[in-house]
């Protein structure tokens, strides 16, 4: 990193108001409101934490002490005990609720389920009982390999109600990242399917788990628990492979939540870096619970006539955090599909929302950039006015792409929530309050209540409104992380001494590049190691990327830094076009100038590289340090196990 600022030329002017009708309904509707419980929780972060705990989680035992800060460790509502799965379900049952649908759930080839709180509740304490009878206890890692069926959420209730703190891998990911997760967490058993349906294929799930056990691979496993999804055939090792459907009627629905304390472990998640081995996230229930409560809450404006769906996959911390433990803890009815637009039916996002009247459609840019180029006419052909709040996650969202979504999906009455957040905060820290916040197309606007973002250099200082820096948190908040599963040395080196403590104040280093704006609201240009320096000046990835989207003839583009011995480095942009574009010499040369025109001459790429398709991640994000390599003309290395299409990457090494 260099200390030299972060460059960022494109402004966006537009503002969007939320309508009064709204507001009028929403649960903080106004920017007053907003500002008050904002100081509010800047004044007394832990009264303010405290109370929420207290008016909105049910709790077996009260904390006596609500932070203990020993930087950069952190524990809340210390003493206190509580059960995530309790909050999710049983503390439902006694109201109207119980017979509320708790999940609704659409398979790709058409079948469908809805449980409601009380059937979901009987399925979890079954599941609970089931991993008992497995040898399953409390601090035992359960391994969750599974498609987006309901027995995914089901099983981490279950582990939830338990105390066995789950480790769940994305479906798609291969036998060898499979065994690196479950071997880092010394897995007692894990939950599989014998498969899985995506994008009209089988998806061999239960294969991909002997593969990854084989031959001793991951000792501490000793039980497989595999639910028939698919119904091929797979080899079921005798003593260790059960079957789910053959357990279940021998074990009792009645299973009592186990009273955690609020520091006990209650997820492992592992996320890629781009060197090493993957990093497991720890999470502990009380905190990550309340925060994944309230920011769903808040965000998502919830009222109880909501039909809530976020498209994300349970093997990410979307999923995790706003599918199953925050709406489920706020009582919502949360949608989960386990298709994706595939070439039989690319439209079938807008089929869900339509046979099921979601009202609340939470997705990722690069999701709405593929919408975007398969054309309007597919959302406009389904009846999508049951829609009244829309919501991104995953990366930074371009202008444009904002606008399409505002237009399309949204028909401008919809309020947008961008939010900005990582696997390693439990929740989403920056983001427009529907009711609330104008919103810019293009950034997160302000962070939440009790979250104290600032935009530094590398000494810590706050910059200039405007001039670009580096997105860090200042004060601890209920939902971060606790440390690196582990390797606690790893969690200080990541997330705590990038910019070096001072008096011992601590900041949380987000990795992310950022500005703030003389409104106070937050642009996120991309990954810190994703923005360029080019002849000194550093220039926000995402900046460029918006530049080269709003030219009419691109429809996606990921922008990476190539050595360069003049200027530092060169800019090179990856471009897909749209379908009705060729790519050509003279676009190039076009492309280039859009960008002059729109950020400055420094931004102009140096070369244009046309491409079907970028390589991405599982969960859509694009992999821009791959990127860098092949603009560099290196080998690819690092982990490359969240790649969801490899043979992009091919083709792309052989334009190279």
């Amino acid at each position: 990193m260099s200390e030299s600022t972060i460059e960022s030329g494109l402004q966006e002017k537009r503002v969007f108001y939320p309508s009064a009708e709204f507001s009028s309904q929403a649960q903080v509707k106004s920017l007053d409101e907003y500002q008050q419980l904002y100081d509010r929780a800047q004044a007394d972060p832990q009264t303010f934490w405290a109370e929420l705990a207290e008016q909105e989680l049910h709790w077996f035992q009260p904390w006596h002490t609500v932070l203990d800060w020993q930087p950069p460790f952190a524990q809340w509502f210390v003493g206190g005990q509580t059960n995530v799965s309790y909050n999710c379900l049983d503390r439902h049952l006694t109201t109207w609720r119980r017979n509320k649908a708790a999940l609704i759930w659409e398979g790709e080839p058409g079948d469908s389920r809805t449980l409601t709180y009380a059937q979901l509740h009987r399925e979890v304490c079954q599941f609970a009982n089931a991993l008992k009878q497995l040898g399953v206890g409390k601090g035992d890692v359960v391994g969750i390999y599974m498609p987006m069926i309901p027995e995914a959420a089901i099983a981490m209730l279950a582990c939830a109600r338990i105390g066995a703190p789950h480790s769940v891998v994305f479906g798609g990911f291969s036998a060898e990242a499979v065994r690196d997760r479950l071997a880092d967490g010394k897995a007692k058993l894990v939950v599989t399917a014998d498969g899985g349906w995506r994008k009209d294929a089988i998806v061999p799930l239960k294969t991909q788990v002997d593969r990854a056990i084989a031959d001793g691979a991951v000792p501490t496993v000793e039980n497989v628990l595999v639910v028939r999804r698919t119904g091929q055939d797979i080899d079921m090792q005798p003593g260790r492979d059960h079957w789910w459907h053959d357990l279940q009627p021998t074990v009792s629905a009645d299973c009592p939540a186990e009273p955690m304390d609020s520091e006990d472990v209650l997820f492992v998640l592992y996320t890629s870096g781009s060197t090493g081995k993957p990093k497991g996230v720890v999470h502990t229930t009380a905190g990550y619970n309340l925060y994944a409560h309230m920011t769903t809450k808040w965000i998502f404006d919830l009222q109880d006539t909501d039909v809530y769906w976020c498209t994300a996959d349970v093997g990410w911390i979307t999923g995790h955090s706003y599918i199953v433990y925050g709406p489920l803890s706020n009582g919502a009815t949360s949608v989960m599909y386990e298709g994706a637009p595939r070439p039989s039916n690319p439209g079938c996002f807008w089929d869900v929302v339509e046979k099921y009247g979601v009202t609340i459609f939470y997705t990722a840019p690069t999701a709405i950039r593929a919408f975007i180029k398969m054309g309007s006419d597919l959302p406009q052909a389904r009846d999508l006015s049951s829609l009244r709040l829309l919501g991104t996650v995953g990366e930074p969202i371009n202008p444009e792409a904002w606008m399409w979504y505002h237009t399309v999906i949204g028909k401008e009455r919809c309020p947008i929530v961008d939010t900005w957040w990582q696997t390693e905060t439990g929740g989403v820290m920056i983001t427009p309050l529907p009711g609330a916040t104008p919103t810019k197309p293009g950034s997160a606007t302000r962070p939440l209540p009790g979250i104290l973002a600032d935009v530094v250099d590398l000494d810590g200082n706050s910059v200039p409104d405007n001039e670009g820096g580096y997105l860090v948190v200042r004060h601890p908040w209920p939902g971060m992380m606790r440390t690196v599963y582990g390797d606690p040395d790893r969690f200080r080196r990541t997330y705590w001494e990038h910019i070096p403590p001072k008096d011992g104040r601590y900041l949380y280093f987000a990795g992310d590049g950022a500005r703030r704006d003389e409104d106070g609201y937050f642009w996120v240009m991309g990954r810190v190691d994703d923005v360029i320096n080019v002849a000194g000046h550093r220039l926000g990835t995402m900046e460029i990327e918006s530049a080269l989207v709003s030219h009419p003839a691109v429809a996606e583009a990921a922008v990476v830094g190539r050595p360069d011995e003049v200027k530092g480095n060169e800019i090179v942009a990856f471009v897909t076009l749209e379908s009705d574009q060729e790519p050509t010499e003279e676009l190039a040369k076009a492309l280039k100038k859009h960008v002059g025109q729109e950020i400055g001459a420094i931004a102009r790429p140096g070369d244009i590289r046309f491409s079907d398709a970028l390589p991405k991640t599982r969960s859509g994000k694009i992999m821009r340090r791959l990127l860098r390599s092949i603009a560099s003309g290196q080998e690819v290395s690092g982990d490359t196990s969240t790649l969801e299409d490899r043979s992009v990457l091919d083709k792309l090494r052989g334009g190279a």
